[in-house]
């Protein structure tokens, strides 16, 4: 049966504003895909890539002229010529994935090539503030065993705020996120602070296309690529200046091109992160599969939501929870 192709954007407020350097989100708004072919259906969600001008507004838009092809059929693979990376492709691809799993009746996981699938330690993130109110947020993260904090490129005040959670929060694993906030001149006054307060990861310290500012500065923490490594190619051409690659599914257009990217890094040798742009469990599902592949997990977006789907993803003692019932081999209603 020929396939229908269904779409439509869902506003996704946040409970409360959240900021990171340069920017404050009160939404996260997504594009949902959905085929169905009579007996089947699958699902996907995309948020996009806002630094790319990457909106629900345009990606449903593309889809939408697109419908034709789509319904005729297409498989993964030829999705991945037919659109470039970004949020429309995440959102049909992972329709794809939860579509095959529906018609297999094997679940997601299987498909891409694992055995089993276990609960993934996450981080918790803790949006920039005042250092005081992000020590108190952090610490209200009661069952957290990881913690993100998001950095402005402010270093005396990044320092302050990195300073105050350790202190209020001794155990956890903690990495800091500065969104492209520093450049060569301000990166180094913050190092020492990161070293001091053990935090375990620099994630996205300069801005996308001037990656050479890192040049001659000190690993002294493993540096993270979020923003300045997109797709498969982007790997390739920029992956020497860092030792983690973050994989986003909005940014490489979904789980198909993850996979690619999980498995090229650790050919070069890089760690791996799975990250997520908020998005409900549906966008959390997909991920939750590429994190079985990874060494940092990042799946906190759910939690940041006024609203997530049901069925839906669990968080228990810092770990991230994902059944089949979230995305995968069910019977369409």
């Amino acid at each position: 049966m020929p396939l229908r192709l269904e779409l439509h954007n869902e506003p996704l407020p946040m409970s409360a504003p959240f900021r990171i350097a340069g920017r404050v989100f009160e939404a996260m708004p997504a594009t949902v895909v959905t085929l169905r072919d009579g007996a089947h259906s699958g699902r996907g969600e995309g948020a996009g890539v806002y630094y790319n001008d990457d909106h629900p507004d345009g990606m449903r838009a593309t889809l939408e002229a697109l419908r034709p092809r789509i319904e005729a059929g297409l498989d993964r693979e030829s999705l991945r010529s037919l659109l470039p990376a970004g949020g429309a492709r995440n959102a049909l691809d992972c329709a794809l994935w939860e579509l095959e799993a529906q018609r297999s009746g094997l679940p997601a996981w299987r498909l891409a090539g694992l055995e089993g699938v276990r609960p993934l330690l996450t981080t918790f993130t803790v949006g920039a503030d005042a250092p005081e109110v992000m020590a108190e947020r952090a610490a209200a993260y009661v069952q957290a065993r990881a913690l993100k904090l998001k950095l402005t490129g402010e270093a005396a005040l990044d320092a302050a705020r990195v300073r105050a959670v350790r202190a209020r929060c001794p155990g956890p694993w903690i990495g800091v996120d500065a969104n492209q906030g520093y450049d060569a001149a301000s990166l180094p006054a913050l190092l020492p602070v990161l070293v001091e307060a053990g935090i375990s990861l620099l994630e996205q310290p300069c801005r996308r296309g001037s990656e050479s500012d890192l040049d001659g500065i000190e690993h002294v923490v493993p540096f993270a690529a979020d923003e300045s490594i997109l797709d498969l190619a982007e790997l390739d051409a920029r992956h020497h200046r860092f030792d983690v690659i973050n994989i986003k599914l909005d940014k490489c257009g979904g789980l198909t091109e993850g996979l690619m990217m999980a498995r090229r890094a650790r050919e070069l040798g890089k760690q791996v992160m799975v990250g997520n742009m908020c998005g409900t469990s549906l966008a959390a599902a997909p991920a939750f599969v590429l994190g079985q592949y990874c060494d940092i997990v990042d799946l906190d977006g759910p939690t940041f939501l006024v609203q997530d789907r049901t069925p839906s993803v669990r968080y228990e003692d810092g770990f991230i929870h994902c059944g089949d019932e979230v995305w995968g081999p069910r019977t369409s209603p």
